[in-house]
């Protein structure tokens, strides 16, 4: 694995037993995150899950929701909601940017 690679953050660097330890969580709960379609993680040549960075930091939402009382239906939504509404006021941000480009003209 070159040393790059671990600055990416989808790159799938950690097993299940690595993300659980980290998270705080039971490898159990990893495992129903990906049978509920919530987090996919890649998958080794051998067929072991393996979690990046970024599915570390959705796992860790979704223990939080979980922990605050949330089912996982009601976590998924927040979740998705939640990132549209990021994805949102990004695109909101780049077209201010753009409009005050376009305004100095």
């Amino acid at each position: 694995m070159p040393l790059d690679d671990l600055d990416d953050a989808d790159y799938p660097a950690y097993t299940t037993g690595q993300a659980a330890e980290l998270l705080g969580v039971q490898q159990a709960f990893l495992r129903s995150l990906d049978t509920a379609d919530l987090l996919r993680p890649q998958r080794s040549d051998g067929g072991h899950r393996r979690y990046s960075r970024r599915q570390l930091e959705l796992a860790g939402r979704i223990r939080v929701l979980f922990d605050e009382g949330h089912t996982l239906a009601a976590t998924a939504r927040i979740i998705g909601l939640e990132d549209e509404l990021a994805a949102a006021q990004d695109q909101i941000t780049e077209l201010r940017r753009q409009l005050g480009q376009v305004c100095r003209h």
